[in-house]
């Protein structure tokens, strides 16, 4: 008897000790492996077991959704009341079904969290699979063609418009995602593709392919993308079509390279072997001089 309450008061004890480095720790599933800090570096926050009753659930759940119903009328200016952003957003809707399709994702739930995901996409034309993790106060605008992976990370209050895609760049496992910081715009069309990190406060423009990490405070143009600006000045989110134009800007810088280029050249040919017929041939005069010509 005095064995067995010293056992007891024993197992008390090291359940009452904080886990070494800073990890989460469930007293009721104290007898499982210690969670590596690689898992929770790389996002995979499914295996980090926590402790929370229902009503902390439902009362996080409700804030939640909250943020998203209310961060809608910051940044649409056509939104008008709230009943029609209720009914009419297929943003808010998408985001609704898959807060609820991760919940259960994360409670084992066979074949019910996609197909939710999969009913919410032919509902909404927005793809979000069930493993996804989505911060508080993100918008997907219009939505339409969005699609946003298993091992994918959105961080708080990112802008997502129609089009844009978070997804991989082949059959790797694990996390194979791209992870958003926040307040992040991906415009329309952009593709966000593999393991990559994005900084937070980043814009990524219409159409862009991104295929490396992007820091902090950058904007990101092209096929594939190219950080064109860096700052840590903030920028209105809504100003995403403000952007650089690099292909026009390298366009004219090549006008002006060719225009001093003719103007060297004619400063080399004497005057009488000039040709006054336009600048297209002005080249003709690098051959011999011939009269007939």
């Amino acid at each position: 008897m005095l064995q067995s309450t010293s056992n007891y008061s024993t197992t008390r004890s090291q359940l009452a000790t904080p886990v070494a480095e800073g990890r989460r720790h469930n007293w009721i599933t104290h007898c499982q492996q210690p969670i590596e800090d690689r898992e929770i570096e790389r996002g995979d926050t499914d295996k980090i077991p926590r402790v929370r009753t229902p009503f902390q659930v439902i009362k996080q759940g409700w804030r939640t959704l909250l943020t998203d119903f209310q961060i809608i009328f910051e940044r649409d200016p056509a939104a008008r009341n709230r009943f029609e952003v209720f009914v009419c957003y297929p943003g808010l809707q998408a985001l609704i079904s898959h807060r609820l399709a991760h919940w259960l994702h994360r409670q084992r739930v066979p074949f019910l969290p996609r197909f939710l995901s999969q009913l919410a996409r032919f509902f909404t034309g927005i793809e979000i699979h069930p493993g996804a993790v989505m911060g508080k106060g993100v918008f997907i605008d219009h939505g339409m063609g969005v699609v946003i992976g298993e091992t994918a990370i959105v961080g708080d209050y990112c802008l997502i418009y129609q089009g844009a895609t978070l997804g991989g760049t082949g059959k790797e496992t694990g996390k194979r995602h791209p992870t958003l910081g926040k307040n992040v715009v991906v415009s329309a069309g952009a593709k966000v593709l593999g393991n990559i990190h994005i900084g937070d406060h980043v814009r990524i423009g219409a159409g862009s392919v991104v295929l490396g990490d992007v820091p902090t405070d950058c904007t990101v143009v092209g096929v594939p993308g190219r950080i064109v600006r860096q700052s840590g000045k903030r920028i209105d989110p809504l100003e995403h079509g403000q952007l650089p134009d690099t292909q026009a800007a390298a366009l004219r810088a090549l006008r002006d390279r060719i225009t001093e280029l003719e103007q060297q050249l004619e400063s080399l040919i004497p005057k009488n072997h000039r040709v006054k017929n336009g600048r297209s041939q002005i080249f003709v005069t690098l051959l011999p001089y011939n009269d007939s010509v």
